[in-house]
């Protein structure tokens, strides 16, 4: 019941921020693949290719077809742009510290990167930065309730698509 309210819960305030504009088909049509990751990751600890690798391609293409229509509010440059640096950064993370963070992290930040980016390099900062903040947070919560230690592996997807989501909703120009 939690993944179904999450879901309207992220797609409401996503349609609250940014209003009726092209992007947000775009952001509608990727919240159902953003849950299934999320879930996926949450039980099983994985982000599987068919779902990450296909996003990856699907955040850019979609975006430069909204970048068509009159009445966006992005850039489909910037979110190329995005894409390739948030990746680039979680890249950068998993070969400093490969227990640290999966690779599958690495390919989910391309598509995230990709949709941040569309709003310019603040939402992509506000976007990254509000995911560690939600997995420390969570991580912290399981240490002090003695149901981790620092070394436990916790799943980081979820907490990558939530800050994402916020990075949206706090980017996107007032509609």
């Amino acid at each position: 019941m939690a993944v179904p309210v999450a879901g309207a819960v992220g797609c409401g305030l996503l349609a609250g921020a940014i209003g009726w504009r092209p992007e947000l088909a775009v952001w509608l049509l990727l919240a159902p693949f953003a849950l299934l990751l999320a879930v996926v990751d949450r039980r099983v600890h994985r982000l599987p290719d068919p779902l990450t690798l296909p996003l990856a391609a699907a955040v850019p293409l979609l975006l430069g077809a909204a970048a068509l229509l009159p009445g966006h509010a992005g850039s489909w440059w910037s979110s190329v742009q995005g894409g390739l640096a948030l990746g680039g950064a979680y890249l950068v993370l998993f070969l400093v510290n490969p227990n640290g963070m999966g690779f599958g992290d690495v390919k989910l930040a391309v598509p995230l990167g990709a949709a941040l980016g569309w709003y310019g390099w603040p939402a992509v900062l506000a976007g990254a930065f509000a995911g560690f903040v939600l997995g420390g947070a969570y991580g912290l919560g399981l240490v002090l309730r003695r149901r981790a230690t620092r070394g436990s592996a916790i799943p980081f997807g979820p907490f990558m698509i939530a800050g994402a989501v916020l990075g949206l909703a706090l980017g996107a120009p007032a509609p």
